[in-house]
């Protein structure tokens, strides 16, 4: 019987993990760099947990299930709610702000499709205790700086919740849920439904028209234009941080578009809110590649009305497009080649595997492992891509030398032990310098 993997889930072969952990390697240096911590949270959680922050509805999407003392479960959906319910169990005292960043796989039971799974992977940040423009335009440059570091082509939409709602309660008929629906309307880009909605609870068309009117605007110059035509009030607290955030982003040097369009329709999105697009034409319709914003998370689960700003990182949809922009990614290692019958000279074997343990403290080594010819190590090592074989046979053994040869040029030079381990060191600590420095 063959057992298929499940549907929605992928499996990664030793080629695409190479390239998947480059990725995640220069993304927490970054994070690292701009003085974010790693956390890891449990990849389940109690069901409630999500279904607090996102409604009943969620169940739908998510592998939720009862465990044996039927405690009601979920295998994560996304990763910001267990940060948030973390901090509030663990660090809830701690000096604000606190920053983390986070890389874990994620499930939504939904149609598998291009750049979706049901099984996926997100890098994200978290700035807890701040929702500061100066907080917003960290994090946007921060997400940036990842992707420069990928080589990724990308466009910013920034636009800010707070200029909706304000808008939205002057539509005296429109009752708290229904502003909810009108902002996840609007953020599924349904304008025709927005317009259905207001119409039938009585909302001036006035007012329909001024909500239409913001969410279509593009351009920081717009906003003067919105506050002229009273869309906008004059005393905006949301206008205000928005254009602190818009000054920022000038100094970080991070090119931005406005899009008021943006919304989310869950009530903790408080502020800024931001998408950013892949825009090389690599990845099609579906060529959102991170999205962010700020928050205030924590008084849902109980805890204090804490300001949180962050960002998560569609980490397979990134993955595909690192892919194309640098092609193979190979490992070159070195391969110790013992020659002659191993199972007859054992001391050939205890040579090629002392000589292995010595080089692995430096550099990727492997050994035959099949009792190979001499022949048949060398084209294993050449599919492998390996750069350097360490041949010790009879004559080596008794010169007290090794043969290395270079598996690209296909030179070859006799060395003392200590000095091929240094040789072979020297070039692999230069070329890790040179692929850091790129």
């Amino acid at each position: 019987m063959r057992i298929e993997r499940a549907r929605g889930t992928r499996d990664f072969l030793p080629e695409e993990m190479r390239k998947r952990r480059i990725m995640e390697e220069r993304m927490r240096a970054i994070a690292e760099r701009w003085g974010y911590e790693e956390i890891r949270t449990p990849t389940f959680e109690r069901a409630e947990l999500f279904t607090l922050k996102s409604g009943q509805e969620i169940l739908k999407e998510m592998y939720e299930f009862a465990d044996k003392s039927g405690r009601h479960l979920a295998l994560r959906p996304e990763i910001t709610a267990s940060v948030i319910r973390m901090y509030l169990n663990e660090l809830k005292m701690a000096p604000k702000p606190t920053k983390w960043y986070y890389f874990g796989n994620c499930f939504r039971y939904e149609e598998p499709q291009k750049g979706r799974f049901r099984e996926f992977w997100q890098f994200g940040t978290e700035i807890i205790g701040s929702d500061s423009p100066e907080a917003q335009a960290e994090l946007i440059a921060l997400a940036f700086a990842m992707l420069t570091a990928l080589d990724v082509q990308a466009e910013l939409h920034v636009g800010h919740v707070g200029l909706i709602r304000e808008l939205l309660r002057a539509a005296t008929p429109l009752n708290e849920e229904q502003h909810a629906i009108v902002m996840r309307l609007i953020d599924k880009g349904e304008r025709a439904a927005v317009i259905e909605l207001m119409e039938d609870v009585g909302v001036e068309q006035s007012l329909i028209d001024d909500l239409l009117y913001l969410i279509e605007l593009k351009g920081e110059d717009t906003l003067q234009e919105a506050r002229d035509r009273g869309v906008i009030a004059a005393k905006s607290a949301a206008l205000s941080e928005l254009q602190a955030l818009l000054e920022l982003l000038a100094v970080y040097r991070v090119a931005y578009t406005l899009n008021l369009g943006i919304a989310r329709g869950l009530d903790y999105y408080t502020g800024m809110v931001f998408e950013i697009y892949e825009v090389g034409g690599k990845l099609g319709a579906q060529n959102q590649v991170c999205g962010g914003g700020s928050y205030r998370l924590a008084k849902l689960f109980g805890g204090e009305d804490i300001p949180s700003t962050g960002f998560a990182f569609g980490f397979d949809r990134l993955a595909e497009i690192f892919e194309r922009a640098e092609g193979d990614v190979r490992q070159g290692g070195v391969v110790v080649v013992p020659i002659g019958d191993k199972n007859v000279d054992r001391a050939i074997t205890s040579a090629a595997i002392e000589m292995a343990s010595r080089l692995r403290e430096y550099v990727p080594t492997h050994i035959d492992l099949m009792n190979r010819s001499l022949k048949a190590q060398l084209k294993y090592a050449n599919a492998r891509n390996d750069l350097f074989a360490v041949m010790i046979g009879a004559n080596e053994l008794q010169a007290g030398v090794v043969t290395l040869r270079d598996l690209v040029t296909g030179s070859q030079e006799q060395l003392s032990v200590d000095a091929c381990v240094e040789h072979l060191r020297a070039r692999f600590e230069s070329r890790l310098n040179d692929k850091n420095s790129t």
